[in-house]
């Protein structure tokens, strides 16, 4: 799991200021447009747009955008129609990748992941060779300055939550999907604040990685993750502290 919270925790926090903010704004107004689409433009009652609200409003997304990409998905405005895929496959150092996307052109982009596999050290494989792999997770983040472990673990626990991990200053959340947001309004209500909040793939396992493997899949990862149709690229990696810190900076 360590893998997986650090590059979450990595990428939330780089998102916050990144430089090319315009590349973000495009996947969460993609993401809220099929958001919509699936569920319906109510945000009470749609969870996956409630969450693409939320991950907008954190980077900062103007509420009118917000709203129009709404509105898009709804169909009370003209917009793309994008399809979910989720592409598997192997990346240096036999680390299992998933890559979830959104596209309006499957041929171009399945061309493009095989690509920047193949570029990185990998290759992509068959439906179901990696997904074997992970556990579909809620998984929430908050500072522990905030609350002492022992009231978090009863507060998360009460709300149908699975577990609770410490992680230097923050605290790890995991839940069932389904409890997701049962566990994020509990937390809310009690006035704490949360980082990062996201239904997501965590690994069962992780492979261990340094030197060459390590900076070649986080290289893999930042590809995939500048990659436009790219919703969210999962890898069941694990690397040290002191490893991910020097190849991050």
């Amino acid at each position: 799991m360590s893998g997986h919270s650090k590059w979450s925790t990595i990428k939330h926090k780089k998102a916050a200021t990144d430089a090319r903010r315009g590349k973000l704004f495009t996947k969460l107004i993609r993401e809220l447009t099929s958001a919509a689409r699936a569920g319906g433009g109510d945000v009470e009652s749609n969870p996956r747009l409630r969450t693409a609200v939320a991950s907008a409003k954190s980077a900062n997304m103007p509420g009118d955008t917000i709203e129009r990409a709404i509105k898009k998905g709804a169909g009370e405005l003209e917009g793309e129609v994008y399809e979910e895929v989720i592409y598997e496959g192997y990346g240096a150092g036999g680390v299992a990748v998933l890559v979830d996307v959104l596209t309006d052109n499957k041929n171009r982009t399945v061309a493009e992941v095989r690509h920047l596999f193949s570029k990185h050290g990998g290759n992509l494989g068959e439906h179901g060779c990696a997904a074997h792999v992970f556990d579909r997770k809620g998984f929430i983040t908050i500072e522990a300055s905030q609350i002492e472990e022992d009231d978090l673990f009863e507060l998360v626990a009460d709300a149908g939550g699975d577990d609770i991990q410490a992680d230097g200053d923050s605290y790890e959340i995991y839940t069932e999907p389904e409890a997701f947001e049962t566990v994020r309004k509990a937390l809310e209500d009690r006035g704490l604040t949360i980082e990062l909040a996201e239904v997501t793939m965590v690994p069962q396992t992780t492979v261990e990685l340094e030197g060459k493997q390590a900076e070649q899949v986080l290289r893999f990862l930042d590809a995939l993750d500048d990659h436009d149709d790219v919703r969210k690229a999962y890898a069941n990696f694990d690397i040290s502290d002191d490893v991910m810190a020097e190849l991050s900076a």
